[in-house]
């Protein structure tokens, strides 16, 4: 089975108890070889609120891993002996940046075959003073990744990002030609990692009606379809762009394996709407597998004991499963 990484997130969020719960499950333990990365002290606080599910096991590396039922094989990186729960903090944003560079170092030294993040607040990661917007940017730059996309898989659907953590008015000027075909290139390299022989990819307008003819934008025209008609030319299966608001439906009754999106929320309201309780988040063109739950770190439900743990056992089984 792949050993995958798995980093706490913020210890003030609800990653801790998610953790406990999907590395407690029969179909995570069925699925994978767990190592967990982050801070004892949060931990042993976090199975006293849920109770005896499991016990924590400490290692120094992923070869010292000897996992049996009802184990957390952990990594501890110390450092919390005391933190705050259910807000961001500037401590939390720095130990929660620690465990991923943790987890990139094992999965680049091939010590784990991956890595799932759970959640991490982006204004802890700034009260730090990481410079990184999000987990995505963090990852790409530890990896040294240029070329990288967010997909997020729910349901029937997969939908990869031209532009992710940017304010809608900078949109526009970021959907150009070498944008796009960069984007519809690793949608295919997504489909590859899924084992998706011969994918059909379907690319999203940018404006209403994807442009109607030019009446409500020229983006479409200009750079959108000059980079599907260039993707065609190198043999991959792709059409577009089609008007927004009905390529979703198209790839959700299975005419598409794929939507690439022009911005952010263009592609995660339907997914989260089809599938909020199970999405998952990966980024496609590391030099490792990485995948996370599809949503935040939840401070208003934290150390409550009821945070659900169904999108991180999606994350943990989908990077079990990818290929790279």
């Amino acid at each position: 089975m792949k050993k995958l990484a798995i980093t706490l997130g913020d210890p003030g969020g609800i990653g801790p108890e998610i953790i406990i719960r999907a590395l407690s499950s029969k179909e995570v333990g069925d699925c994978c070889t767990p190592i967990f990365i982050g801070d004892r002290t949060v931990m042993e606080e976090a199975l006293k609120l849920l109770g005896p599910a499991a016990r924590l096991r400490l290692i120094k590396s992923p070869e010292d891993s000897d996992p049996s039922p009802g184990t957390i094989e952990m990594i501890d990186m110390g450092g919390m002996e005391d933190f705050e729960k259910c807000r961001p903090t500037a401590e939390g944003g720095k130990a929660s940046a620690g465990y991923i560079r943790k987890a990139v170092e094992l999965s680049l030294n091939k010590e784990v075959d991956g890595m799932v993040t759970a959640p991490i607040s982006k204004e802890a990661l700034k009260m730090a003073g990481m410079k990184w917007p999000g987990h995505t940017e963090m990852i790409a730059e530890l990896t040294g990744t240029d070329n990288y996309a967010m997909m997020l898989v729910g349901g029937p659907l997969k939908v990869i990002l031209v532009t992710i953590h940017t304010a809608l008015r900078t949109v526009p000027d970021l959907v150009t030609r070498s944008s796009v075909l960069k984007t519809i290139r690793l949608a295919k390299r997504a489909c590859d990692m899924f084992g998706l022989a011969d994918p059909e990819i379907a690319v999203a307008g940018l404006n209403p009606h994807a442009g109607e003819s030019g009446m409500f934008g020229d983006e479409e025209s200009k750079e959108i379809l000059p980079a599907v008609e260039e993707a065609k030319r190198e043999g991959i299966r792709v059409n577009g762009p089609f008007p927004p608001d009905t390529i979703f439906h198209m790839a959700y009754k299975g005419e598409f394996d794929i939507v690439v999106c022009m911005y952010h929320d263009q592609g995660l309201i339907p997914l989260k709407m089809l599938a909020f309780d199970v999405g998952v988040n990966v980024t496609i063109g590391l030099p490792i597998i990485r995948t996370s739950p599809d949503h935040g770190t939840a401070y208003d439900i934290a150390w409550k004991g009821i945070a659900g743990p169904s999108s991180m056992c999606e994350a943990i089984k989908l990077a079990s499963r990818l290929k790279n």
